[in-house]
């Protein structure tokens, strides 16, 4: 457990050096038809950068881990996109594949924010990414390398499903052993909506019950756990492939190596 905590403390230094990007979102998301399918791996600066703006926007999209030694899908990347880069997004909605993180930031503000346009603060990244790069290593480098234990493991049949945002520490986790253990996902992101939203979910700024907004991203949340909204909480895990079902990070991590890792 104290082990897990550390983990979790690191991937909390990691989203600091980020600024507070990742954590709030839209409360009504402009969802694509069909889903985005984004090609990255945890650990990398510029797959953060999308991975920030999904949250920012709320989007709901697939995820095909691709860390250094993967298997699986960097070969995918290669075969459809002509070379083996990332992050690396696939839009069936406008029939576009896109590399260059800032290319793909540009796209999701076009397609699915309210304005169409990209925020001047969206606009322009360092073209060496030393924050983000100086999280990847407060996070001791999670989600970079495959894990070498399954590299003759199939992915499973369907698609895990996980709930979180990008800039939870816990979520952080989980996303990082999806990654080096190669399984694909789904996320569904549930960023902080308003500032009622804003603390750990048995903790919170608002003093007094709290009430998810309705018709919100996050009353939905609510609906999908079976639980008071009072009690929401990330991540949360569905995997079909099994039934199981479970909140707690470190839950989480123990059972996807028990299930994936062996």
């Amino acid at each position: 457990m104290l082990h897990h905590q550390i983990k979790v403390a690191q991937a909390l230094a990691s989203a600091l050096t980020a600024g507070g990007r990742g954590m709030l979102g839209t409360a009504f998301p402009k969802q694509p038809a069909q889903a985005l399918k984004l090609y990255e791996f945890e650990g990398s600066p510029f797959c953060r950068r999308v991975r920030e703006v999904m949250t920012l926007l709320n989007l709901d999209y697939e995820v095909y881990p691709c860390p250094k030694g993967g298997k699986h899908y960097r070969k995918v990347v290669k075969q459809m996109g002509g070379r083996m880069q990332f992050p690396f997004l696939i839009d069936e909605n406008t029939g576009d594949t896109l590399y260059e993180s800032q290319q793909i930031v540009n796209h999701l503000f076009k397609h699915y924010s309210a304005t169409g346009q990209t925020p001047k603060s969206y606009q322009h990244y360092p073209k060496i990414p030393y924050a983000a790069f100086a999280g990847t290593l407060l996070n001791g480098a999670r989600g970079v390398w495959i894990n070498k234990k399954i590299l003759d493991r199939e992915p499973p049949a369907q698609l895990i499903e996980l709930w979180g945002f990008e800039a939870s520490p816990y979520t952080r986790v989980v996303r990082g052993v999806l990654t080096e253990l190669e399984l694909p996902f789904k996320f569904h992101n549930v960023a902080k909506e308003r500032w009622q939203d804003q603390g750990p979910a048995a903790l919170r700024l608002k003093p007094g019950q709290y009430t998810a907004l309705a018709g919100g991203k996050r009353e939905q949340l609510v609906n999908v756990m079976g639980r008071h909204a009072q009690d929401i909480q990330v991540p949360y895990m569905v995997d079909p492939n099994t039934g199981v079902q479970m909140f707690e990070s470190a839950d989480i991590v123990r059972y996807l190596e028990q299930q994936y890792g062996a």
